[in-house]
């Protein structure tokens, strides 16, 4: 802000917006703070996973989309889904889901403590 003060007690203030940066910053602490979520619930997941030659467990990764700020876990590996969900013949080890959610509770602050190191408190 700047003021510029006049002979007669006027003066002129000048105010300068900064939201774009301040968003700017806020986005990208969020997606970080996204993306350290998503290291843990893969993790998490990956160790929850049934195993038996360990490919599996080794293919679940996250993805950050930081445009829409959605954080993604999953794996490519083709019977995935068969395990996460179950057949007529096994039932579903739901260990995605689980990876999403056993530490839920402190996504809030994940991203709270994101923000406050990017932005200050």
């Amino acid at each position: 802000m700047e003021v510029k003060h006049h002979r007669h007690g006027y003066a002129d203030v000048e105010f300068t917006s900064n939201v774009k940066e301040i968003d700017g910053l806020l986005k990208y602490a969020v997606a970080e703070g996204l993306e350290a979520i998503g290291r843990d619930a893969a993790s998490t997941a990956a160790r929850k996973a049934p195993y038996d030659t360990g490919t599996l467990a080794n293919s679940i990764s996250n993805y950050t989309d930081r445009e829409e700020l959605i954080e993604y876990i999953g794996t490519n590996v083709s019977y995935a889904g068969y395990q996460e969900f179950g057949t007529s013949k096994i039932r579903g080890k739901h260990y995605l889901r689980f990876g999403a959610t056993a530490h839920a509770a402190e996504y809030g602050d994940i991203i709270a403590d994101h923000v406050k190191r990017i932005l200050g408190d």
